[in-house]
């Protein structure tokens, strides 16, 4: 997978964190995951299109998400995952995608992206046997941390 194509979630991730929810995001030891594998309680995918095509999944554990959308409302305490808490998730990965999109169109490689979809629940299995994924872990600090899973074909 090319690294000119993985670079620009990361770039875009760690800016919309600082920018929406004043959280510094770190980069972890991205490595390949094996499918079928589990994710965390949190999914949010995002479909791409165009000259990549395939998949950005966003995992998290429900600690992470509540923490993230309380910082993203300003810190308001965020009991659990309601409506407004999913949409800011969900919004959140919007950003992150959309400015992903115009990091790569910049760099010569115009991608689309899908509404995001939102899964939440125990036991979570993500199974993609005809792409490669990539996994991103995004590190928030006090050992809080999400992934990005990247499945897509050049």
């Amino acid at each position: 997978m090319n690294i000119e194509y993985i670079n620009p979630f990361i770039e875009a991730s760690q800016t919309v964190l600082k920018q929406i929810a004043g959280i510094d995001a770190k980069m972890g030891k991205v490595y390949l995951k094996e499918s079928p594998y589990k994710s965390n309680s949190i999914i949010i995918i995002v479909g791409l299109t165009g000259q990549i095509r395939g998949q950005a999944m966003f995992s998290m554990t429900m600690e992470v998400g509540l923490y993230i959308a309380s910082s993203m409302m300003g810190g308001m305490p965020v009991a659990g995952l309601d409506e407004m808490s999913k949409s800011a998730l969900s919004e959140l990965t919007n950003m992150i995608l959309g400015n992903t999109a115009t990091i790569l169109y910049n760099n010569g490689t115009p991608i689309d992206i899908t509404p995001p979809t939102c899964l939440f629940g125990d036991n979570l299995q993500i199974s993609n046997n005809k792409l490669k994924i990539v996994c991103i872990p995004l590190m928030l600090g006090d050992g809080k941390a999400f992934e990005i899973d990247l499945a897509f074909e050049e």
